[in-house]
């Protein structure tokens, strides 16, 4: 059995990255046709396949894991920031733009996670794991805002 503690700090990234996911997949539905829906299907799934893994976890704890997102504070506004973006004009630049902002919340939840020295060794390795997907989206979206930058001669 887990303690309560790792299920909470389980439990409140399995919502965080259930936001990530929702808001990924709703920004492909918005950018239909244009150049980063195929990327933001893929983070979407990717955001599940985590989401899935943090809950078995949870489920292994003896918890009950959270299965739906929060819908409130700082990553629900990045992803209406987001569809602005998509859907206001703003250019590819500003689309990724949002994106990494959203990436460099969801990277620093996962960043308090890692570092909390009261977690299972269980609870550790789960979020470790789930971190190297989050980190690899995030390094995308900063290598795809860079190389804008660049193309642009910013």
């Amino acid at each position: 059995m887990g303690s309560d503690h790792d299920i909470n700090v389980l439990n409140s990234l399995i919502t965080t990255t259930i936001d990530s996911a929702n808001g990924f997949e709703r920004s492909a539905e918005d950018a239909e046709g244009g150049r980063f829906a195929d990327m933001f299907r893929e983070f979407a799934e990717e955001r599940r396949q985590v989401v899935s893994r943090l809950q078995q976890t949870v489920r292994g704890l003896g918890g009950e894991p959270n299965d739906d997102g929060s819908l409130k504070a700082d990553l629900h506004r990045r992803w209406i920031d987001l569809r602005t973006a998509l859907t206001g004009g703003g250019g590819d630049k500003a689309v990724i733009e949002e994106v990494e902002r959203g990436e460099d919340y969801l990277k620093a939840k996962y960043d308090t996670a890692l570092k909390d020295g009261e977690l299972s060794a269980t609870a550790q390795s789960a979020i470790r794991d789930a971190y190297e997907s989050v980190r690899a989206g995030h390094d995308t979206a900063s290598a795809l805002k860079h190389s804008m930058q660049a193309d642009a001669g910013a």
